[in-house]
């Protein structure tokens, strides 16, 4: 069935929403990479550990289900616990869908004054990670370079709730910890631009651990807020041209502060939980593109009809938004998605998505 109406190919669609112009329907896309592996065949350890894998599995099930390459990565590229010397396990079992911290690099204050900077080029998984970008760029396709935010990496490295309650009782370390964060990011994000050039990568960043589940706006405008601007005035420098950021989870209370402190050159593609509505999201960021946000538990655990009907009021709300809007899930696809519940997406689209 896959959308007998297109009249663009999935690069021309993209590049119309990043120019203001209406493509000729709502692209479909998802932050996918354990599904993709599972789906082939292959366990959900293989998207982080096998880039040949990884990268052939996001290939057939993008053709599969009809999504535009906005983003396709595999895993994180950078990893705070990883790349500091902590330990990492990969997923195990039906349901783990992604990498496990199983030690932290930071255990305790004085474990900061010894971090240094990894190597941008060897730390971790980014070795894999490249060989995964190398796929893509040698196929075509955009270069993604996916990070978290400097604070969600600064968490990651000593633990949230370590992180937290020195946000209130150590800022001292959490600055270093931020710091070091954004280095790190932007030190491997240079290695990507000598490799591939600038106008081949599209920077994509997400922020799980700004949710208001965890913190107060007061949090985010005090530590992740100026990191946020940090990140952006390093991508202008370095001359990257597209950037995504997911707004991981409830985040209403931040909206206003991120609306504020107008980060990134627009438009960018700002991606939702199902926590935000994509009215409110519009009317925060008219000159971004949004991207979201059907509720990823119920892609896993509701029926066909239920996923059709949230992208149908999806597809409805998106289509109004001046900056554009892509239709995808809200988080990342759950590994153990019904297809036929991520074939309802592909359905809703075809049926709903196409502009006049």
């Amino acid at each position: 069935m896959h959308f007998k109406k297109d009249r663009l190919t999935s690069t021309e669609r993209i590049d119309a929403l990043f120019t203001y112009k209406k493509p000729d329907r709502v692209p479909l896309g998802a932050m996918s990479t354990g599904f993709n592996t599972r789906n082939a065949g292959h366990t959900v350890a293989d998207a982080y550990q096998d880039p040949e894998k990884s990268f052939s599995d996001m290939q057939w099930t993008s053709e599969q289900y009809g999504w535009d390459p906005i983003p396709q990565y595999a895993g994180h590229t950078v990893l705070g616990a990883w790349d500091f010397g902590g330990k990492v396990r990969m997923p195990q079992g039906e349901f783990e869908g992604a990498l496990v911290v199983s030690e932290y690099p930071v255990q305790d204050e004085d474990d900061v004054a010894g971090l240094q900077l990894p190597d941008p080029k060897t730390a971790g998984r980014i070795p894999l990670a490249m060989q995964f970008s190398s796929l893509q760029a040698k196929n075509g396709l955009p270069v993604y370079y996916f990070s978290r935010s400097p604070f969600t990496m600064a968490a990651n490295i000593s633990g949230i709730d370590r992180f937290l309650r020195w946000t209130m009782r150590k800022p001292d370390l959490c600055e270093k910890l931020l710091k070091l964060s954004l280095d790190h990011i932007i030190n491997t994000l240079t290695f990507w631009v000598e490799t591939f050039g600038a106008e081949r990568i599209f920077a994509w960043m997400s922020s799980p651990s700004e949710s208001n589940q965890l913190v107060s706006p007061h949090t985010v405008k005090r530590f992740a807020i100026p990191y946020h601007e940090a990140y952006q005035r390093r991508l202008r420098e370095l001359g990257i041209r597209r950037f995504g950021l997911h707004i991981c989870g409830e985040q209403n209370l931040n909206l206003p502060l991120l609306a504020e402190s107008s980060l990134w050159a627009h438009p960018s593609v700002l991606s939702f939980g199902h926590e935000v509505d994509l009215e409110v999201a519009a009317f925060h960021f008219p000159k971004d593109i949004l991207y979201g946000n059907i509720e990823p538990a119920v892609i896993q655990t509701g029926t066909p009809e239920q996923v059709y009907e949230l992208c149908r009021t999806a597809v409805t709300k998106g289509k109004k938004a001046p900056g554009g809007f892509i239709l995808g899930p809200g988080c990342g696809l759950p590994v153990n998605a019904p297809p036929v519940n991520v074939y309802a997406m592909t359905k809703a689209v075809n049926d709903f998505g196409f502009y006049e």
